[in-house]
């Protein structure tokens, strides 16, 4: 048997599918069952006689089917060369992960014993970690334009102005998973049309404008929710309904709030409770008989709305309305009577606020903008000139993330020149701001290839260029004063220094950018907005419960990274975070009020991310389950298989509408199965999906389907067999170093703005083979990835 007809069937097997297996240790036991390169090197003895015993293994148990003859699965593979991994590292990175996941051959056919799969696979591993340490390939990520959550991060941590990118920008493409990637953020004229609007806007917010034209910023409440209760913990106690809206007021100024009511008649007694960061504004009596007074008007438009006008300083402010839900002693107002309107609506509650404004303004104010932009206020005009290059100065510097020159803010001076000409020193300030924000330098993450490198070179990047990668990583933001005057200093590369600034930043509340833009997109959390359930098959289903699934999951990943706990931690934490409506969902007593609480678990089921409502819901079809989807989306997020794409003529899974017994999810997907262009994949995922249908579309447990008991029983190609989540559950905690490897390349992803490549792999397996003893805890994840290869380097440009 020859070399070449060995690897093809090796391959060959590696590429037709993969099948699950159960490790037979725990998380820590496998990571200390696996050894070193160098330890690994050693134990393997002999590179001849290694690679001669591979060799038998390949032609007992792979190439009867791959080879240059028959080739199966379209691959023949002559001339990758075995002894030297690197030359055909992609190809052999496919052969070690089948090894892992114990994907071939496939069931039903002559199978090594563990010690042979083990053994094989870490020879593998080990081999390619040494070429890749040898030649560093790193890779190149391309000129990365700044997202939409990454852009008004910025924006809020470089002018404290809080912007809403989605009715600026529009909505990013997704590659691999994330809306980050540099290949999938495009440019074209008609985003930098809005990113110069963009611009406009927020630098009037940020330094205010006097001449500034009345306008209207709408607010509206999601007809889904139940205004039955206290909606925000920003909503005072005692109320219900309402929404709490976080509004920038650009001037010192009269604002109207005109507030829009979805119920045509309020019992007596109801009253429309008014606030402005925290200050009763107006107590609105809906319904009353008219009496009494206020110390502010109100009144009933045409329409129906409650309009009210109030005074505001510049910068952001809470806007609070709510119903009272009890009897209260007024806060220094008395009620506002109004008559009961006669616009019909659908629910007692708030339809949306309008913000209206500014009228009467009375001066640009002292807002948290202007405290950070105006470094300085020149008392002269002789003052004013070298002012404004100081604060456009402070402004560059941390807009472009690295230290400025003259050449950097002789333009923007120019700019400041014309807007001070017309119309003085703040217009000034701000037409230079413009200029900034609409810079590459703000808009891109610009790398450049030192001149003393080779093309096709791997190179170390520089500290400013490092502290754009953590900061865009951690914070999805620009890097903060400290980050950046470490890495002027040229401290940044120490390790001590590195690591203390990571630490740091994950401290700080800006490191939630990594529940709200990696967690949210990894476990596809972000889909829950978007799902509709058929409301006739799921009646209880609301906005409320939306919301609270959503709430569930963002505050139990908090709590980990908070915390710093173990990865695994995610499958298996016995705790959660609900409040009232989402216990009821899930049938846990003693949990009352609407807000969010840490809850322990007793329920096996229900522990770890497979028992969020989140995850399940976005996992079904809006009037069933889905095992496939279920199943595909384990494979992809949690063990890090995803299967491919089902072939075009794959026929859909016939529904029960017609039918006059209804069959049971199983029953359907057994009857589609039979199909075998189907059951080749099907074969992997459905076993998973079956495990969690015991939770119905919504995440309700339930025992029956169709008035049937429902078996949630599956079996794995290699013969695992288990019942229910709970079992399925230590299925996936025995492979606990697979889910941590898919975790890691998951967050190096996200970390690098690019899909993990085949010469990432080594990377991979060194950041969490270092982090095993310490129970692979998220810091040392995390700082595994920032001191990794691909983070820390790149490649230059081949010349063309």
């Amino acid at each position: 048997m020859t070399t070449r007809s060995t690897i093809g069937g090796v391959v060959g097997l590696a590429v037709a599918g993969a099948v699950l297996w159960p490790l037979a240790h725990s998380p820590a036991q496998a990571a200390q069952a696996v050894p070193s390169p160098a330890t690994r090197q050693s134990s393997a003895g002999d590179l001849a006689a290694a690679t001669a015993t591979y060799h038998a293994v390949l032609d007992r148990y792979c190439v009867g089917c791959h080879n240059a003859r028959l080739s199966t699965a379209n691959l023949n593979l002559d001339g990758v060369d075995v002894e030297h991994l690197g030359t055909d590292a992609a190809v052999w990175e496919k052969v070690a992960q089948k090894l892992r996941t114990r994907a071939m051959p496939p069931a039903g056919r002559p199978r090594p014993d563990p010690e042979t799969y083990e053994a094989f696979a870490s020879w593998l591993e080990a081999g390619l970690d040494r070429a890749a340490a040898a030649t560093p390939n790193p890779g190149r990520p391309a000129l990365h334009r700044l997202n939409r959550a990454e852009y008004r991060n910025a924006i809020r941590d470089l002018l404290a102005v809080e912007v809403d990118a989605r009715s600026l920008l529009p909505a990013d493409d997704m590659a691999f998973g994330f809306d980050n990637i540099a290949d999938a953020l495009a440019f074209s004229p008609g985003l930098l049309e809005r990113y110069l609007l963009a611009a406009r806007k927020i630098s009037r917010a940020a330094i205010g404008d006097p001449t500034i034209q009345p306008d209207v910023e709408t607010y509206s409440v999601s007809k889904y929710l139940v205004q039955d209760d206290r909606m925000s913990e920003e909503l005072p106690f005692g109320t219900r309904g309402g929404m709490a809206i976080r509004h920038v007021f650009p001037v010192d100024g009269t604002y109207v709030l005109r507030i829009h009511l979805t119920s045509r008649r309020f019992g007596a007694g109801a009253k429309l409770d008014v606030r402005l960061d925290g200050e009763r504004v107006a107590l609105v009596a809906l319904g009353d008989p008219p009496g009494g007074g206020a110390t502010v008007s109100a009144n009933r438009a045409q329409d129906g709305a409650v309009e009210i006008p109030v005074s505001a300083m510049a910068g952001p402010r809470l806007v609070a309305v709510a119903f009272q839900q009890i009897t209260s002693a007024p806060e220094g107002l008395a009620p506002v009577h109004l008559p009961v309107g006669s616009i019909s609506f659908r629910q007692r509650g708030l339809q949306g606020v309008e913000i209206t404004g500014p009228h009467d303004i009375a001066g640009v104010g002292d807002s948290p903008s202007r405290r950070l932009v105006f470094v300085c206020h020149p008392a002269s005009p002789s003052e004013e000139r070298p002012c404004a290059r100081r604060i456009l100065r402070s402004l560059a510097r941390r807009a472009y993330r690295r230290p400025v020159g003259d050449a950097d803010v002789d333009p923007l001076v120019g700019l400041y020149d014309g807007g001070r000409r017309t119309g003085g020193f703040d217009v000034g300030i701000r037409r230079a701001l413009e200029g900034i924000l609409v810079d590459p330098e703000f808009l891109f993450r610009i790398e450049r290839d030192p001149p003393n490198v080779a093309p096709g070179n791997a190179y170390r990047l520089t500290d400013l260029e490092l502290a754009s990668r953590l900061s865009f990583f951690l914070w999805s933001s620009i890097p903060d004063d400290e980050l950046l005057d470490q890495a002027a200093a040229g401290r940044l590369t120490e390790s001590s220094v590195l690591e203390q600034q990571v630490r740091r930043m994950l401290a700080d509340a800006r490191a939630g950018a990594l529940v709200e833009n990696f967690a949210s997109q990894w476990l596809h959390l972000r889909n829950v907005r978007a799902v509709t359930p058929d409301l006739r098959e799921f009646p209880e289903f609301d906005g409320n419960l939306r919301d609270a699934f959503e709430q569930e999951t963002r505050l139990f990943v908090g709590s980990q990274l908070d915390t710093d706990r173990g990865v695994v931690d995610l499958l298996t934490a016995d705790y959660t975070f609900m409040n009232e409506r989402l216990a009821r969902h899930y049938g846990i007593p003693n949990v009352y009020g609407s807000h969010f609480r840490r809850v322990a678990l007793t329920d096996e089921a229900r522990k770890g991310l497979l028992g969020h409502g989140s995850i399940l819901t976005v996992t079904s079809f809006a009037t069933r389950t889905s095992p496939v989807v279920r199943g595909k989306w384990l494979l992809e997020n949690i063990l890090g298989t995803p299967p491919p794409p089902p072939p075009p003529d794959v026929p859909e899974l016939e529904e029960d509408a017609r039918a006059e017994t209804p069959r049971s999810m199983r029953e359907r997907m057994e009857q589609h199965r039979a199909n075998p262009v189907c059951a080749s994949c099907h074969s992997r995922m459905d076993p998973l999906g079956f495990a969690l249908e015991n939770f119905d579309a919504v995440g309700k447990w339930r025992a029956t389907e169709h008035g049937a008991p429902i078996d949630a029983s599956g079996t794995l190609p290699d013969g695992t067999a288990f019942v229910g989540p709970a079992e399925l559950r230590r299925v996936l905690e025995r492979r606990g170093e697979e889910f941590v490897s898919t975790v890691t390349s998951k967050l190096l992803t996200y970390a690098l703005g690019r899909g993990v490549e085949h010469y990432d792999k080594p990377a991979v397996r060194a950041i969490v083979r270092d982090a095993a003893p310490g129970d692979y805890r998220w810091s040392s994840i995390i700082l595994g990835i920032v001191k990794s290869t691909p983070f820390q380097m790149r490649i230059r440009r081949p010349e063309a």
